[in-house]
């Protein structure tokens, strides 16, 4: 896998399914992505807001892996950064394999991974069959969304495309003058970790009935993060 790094930033002051590019992005601590749908302390997913319109807002920021549009292209399909509706594209990062609770900064600001982002029906009207396209099996059999992750922001900051990164602890200087790392909850099994994470409730819309068994556990014993 290359060096981390983010690719694109996106915003979208309306609830579209594409959110364009910009220059660079407003993380604000405790609410999201300036001037995006998604931006307030209290739940913005229109399905969510109707549901509980008080609870706390999960999905402050949206990241994907811009190794899922490579994927996908085998498949035919061509998808560029804010298509399907991140704010963030990374590439170097192992998002699916990061456990719920992993921190992840980028400059000034940190953000906190809360689960997997389950993909939308809507991305079949950008090309038919995409929806699809981006959903997986774990070794298991049970359902892996590929659609990048959610996160909370738990330090503002500005986010620029084309800043480099560090990782696994480490401060490594690459190109560019920003650093973006990651590091791992400590102090629980793989397995809870993967419990917590494949529970969290973007998951669930999509399976509410996954099972983490110890099977499981031991396959993904050496991903990163876990």
């Amino acid at each position: 896998m290359s060096a981390p790094r983010v690719i694109a930033v996106c915003a979208d002051a309306h609830h579209n399914t594409i959110k364009p590019t910009r220059e660079q992005i407003d993380l604000v601590a405790g609410f999201g992505v300036k001037g995006d749908a998604h931006y307030g302390r209290t739940v913005q997913h229109l399905y969510d807001m109707r549901r509980n319109p008080d609870a706390p807002n999960l999905r402050q920021v949206h990241l994907i892996h811009a190794e899922l549009f490579d994927e996908v292209a085998e498949a035919g399909f061509a998808v560029m950064p804010g298509q399907m509706g991140e704010n963030i594209t990374t590439r170097g990062i192992d998002l699916l394999h990061l456990p719920r609770g992993t921190k992840l900064s980028m400059g000034e600001a940190e953000i906190e991974i809360t689960g997997l982002r389950n993909p939308c029906r809507k991305l079949n009207q950008i090309q038919d069959g995409l929806m699809k396209a981006t959903l997986g099996k774990w070794d298991d059999g049970t359902l892996l969304p590929k659609t990048g992750v959610m996160a909370i922001i738990t330090r503002g900051g500005v986010v620029r495309a084309g800043r480099q990164s560090a990782c696994n602890y480490q401060t490594v200087r690459m190109s560019g003058s920003r650093l973006f790392n990651y590091s791992a909850t400590s102090g629980a099994s793989p397995l809870s970790l993967m419990r917590a994470f494949l529970s969290a409730s973007v998951v669930t819309v999509i399976n509410k009935t996954i099972e983490i068994s110890a099977r499981l556990a031991a396959t993904r014993k050496g991903a990163p993060g876990i």
